[in-house]
């Protein structure tokens, strides 16, 4: 019997009910310079077009799998694909997200010419609805990464930007008792901040550095309108992130977790004055100055420029700063 051969990097894409953004996602990874690898889309239990197009694609490159479950969320999605994955890289692509031609190359050679990476990232290009990129972009810090900058500031940005050296999952792997088909590295108790828990319980209890490389590889879809609802229900995720971790390392988080909360709500600051919602930033900002006053001491300019667009964004002037602090 012949045996496919196995690839060098495994792709994962979480997909639900995205249907009409899953293929431009899926044929930007198809284009990638780098050609050994597969992609693995794990269908969440979608109930619109999503499987049907996911069979069509997968019938049409032999480098696509389908894995069919009922819905997990995100992280369940992605530890589903990371199971399957066969590759000894593993990046993540979220379905309605890009990546430029070169960007699995550029992370493979990262890995494999810095074997004490364990997590390679990239700076993301934002685009809107229809893929257009956006002024906006997270351009992150590349080196010199610790567990401190991981929770203060996320280098790694978002889901769609890593890929992770397989031996950096396993480390990190757990099976909960009530768990019977796969391990979980990402923790499928959380809707939101799972990406930053999983970045930064990886940095707080292995040796495994994180790293980046230069460029804005991944294009970051922001989807306009009701983006300050969410506010709430993510800084309380973000919380329940915190207190999940605080006994891996309780000094560590004594001595971060006031400047990494006023960052954090410094951020979803930024999400209320994209939508435009001036009273939800200025109240995000004096939980953030009352949290602590660093990210004034250590990013004046962008603190600085927050603060004025959450107070003239409900203007008409303010309409021009929008463009300037959105995330």
């Amino acid at each position: 019997m012949h045996t496919a051969p196995t690839p060098a990097a495994t792709i994962v894409v979480p997909a639900f009910n995205v249907a009409a953004t899953l293929a431009e996602t899926v044929n930007s990874l198809r284009g990638q310079s780098w050609r050994d690898f597969e992609i693995v889309i794990v269908d969440d239990g979608s109930t619109d077009d999503t499987a049907a197009l996911a069979e069509a694609l997968r019938a049409a490159d032999p480098r696509i799998r389908l894995i069919r479950q009922p819905n997990r969320g995100l992280a369940g999605a992605r530890n589903t694909g990371i199971a399957a994955a066969r590759g000894r890289h593993v990046g993540f692509c979220d379905s309605d997200d890009l990546w430029a031609p070169g960007k699995l190359a550029a992370h493979m050679a990262h890995l494999d010419e810095n074997p004490m990476v364990g997590l390679s990232y990239s700076g993301s290009a934002m685009i809107d609805s229809v893929s257009r990129t956006m002024r906006a972009a997270q351009k992150p810090r590349l080196n010199g990464i610790d567990a401190a900058h991981v929770f203060r500031r996320n280098p790694v940005g978002n889901g769609s930007a890593a890929v992770i050296r397989r031996a950096a999952l396993d480390a990190i792997a757990w099976r909960p008792a009530h768990e019977t088909e796969r391990d979980w590295v990402f923790d499928e108790t959380f809707r939101q901040s799972e990406d930053i828990e999983c970045w930064l319980r990886l940095a707080l209890t292995t040796d495994w550095d994180l790293a980046g490389v230069p460029g804005l590889l991944t294009c970051y879809r922001i989807a306009r309108g009701g983006l300050s609802a969410a506010t709430d229900r993510q800084f309380e995720a973000w919380e329940r992130m915190v207190a999940k971790l605080t006994p891996l390392a309780p000094d560590f988080f004594a001595r971060h977790a006031p400047a990494a909360r006023a960052y954090q709500l410094r951020y979803l600051a930024r999400r209320a004055i994209s939508d435009a919602d001036g009273p939800r930033a200025r109240r995000l900002l004096r939980a953030m100055r009352h949290a602590s006053m660093r990210p004034y001491y250590e990013e004046p300019l962008k603190s600085c420029v927050t603060h004025v667009a959450a107070h003239i964004i409900d203007r008409p002037a303010g309409r021009a700063l929008r463009a300037i602090a959105r995330v």
